[in-house]
């Protein structure tokens, strides 16, 4: 596993380093061995050290976690970093056990995904000539509303559009601008 730590205006001595380095390899491995990289940052933000910390998953899905803490201490402030990262990996090691354990096959959907630039209209819009961004091939999966939740925060995405395990239906998760989750589930009706 590649490890950086690095400070933005900060010295990161050797003793914190070695600290985190230990603390990262020792949480990380307890939960899984697939993690290619992670990059720690440590900063000041008024009277407070901030830490985020970022891993690479090395999945092919590309899931990353995240954490960040903050507080007066800067080990306090890893900790609390950390601490979310080790619950985000315990999540996904669950899903993954989860998963296995049940064995039922899942529909995944390909579709294309594209990126328009935010003055575009509704017109301009249904026509994409000259105002896609990106476009780029993406998958739908078939989730649990809680899967898609915690997907969504493991890469962190604004929203995820997935098909609901429970009935097979198009569903949608994001996350608000209040920091709440809403999750947009659409009944069919008979015309």
């Amino acid at each position: 596993m590649q490890m950086q730590v690095s400070g933005k205006g900060v010295d990161v001595g050797e003793a914190l380093r070695t600290h985190i380095e230990t603390q990262i390899e020792e949480h990380v491995s307890k939960y899984i061995d697939r993690v290619t990289s992670v990059h720690v940052v440590v900063s000041r933000e008024a009277h407070l050290f901030c830490v985020h910390i970022t891993g690479n998953l090395g999945t092919h899905a590309g899931l990353v976690v995240k954490g960040k803490g903050e507080a007066l201490e800067v080990y306090a402030a890893f900790d609390a970093a950390l601490d979310k990262v080790s619950k985000q990996l315990r999540r996904y090691k669950r899903k993954l056990t989860n998963h296995h354990k049940t064995g039922e096959k899942r529909r995944v959907t390909s579709g294309t995904k594209y990126v328009l630039p935010p003055e575009a209209g509704e017109h301009e819009a249904e026509n994409h000539s000259g105002l896609v961004i990106a476009e780029q091939p993406t998958e739908i999966e078939t989730l649990t509303v809680s899967e898609a939740v915690m997907k969504m925060d493991l890469q962190d995405l604004p929203a995820l559009m997935f098909f609901n395990s429970a009935h097979g239906r198009l569903n949608v998760v994001y996350r608000r601008a209040d920091g709440n989750i809403s999750w947009v589930d659409p009944e069919e009706k008979a015309a």
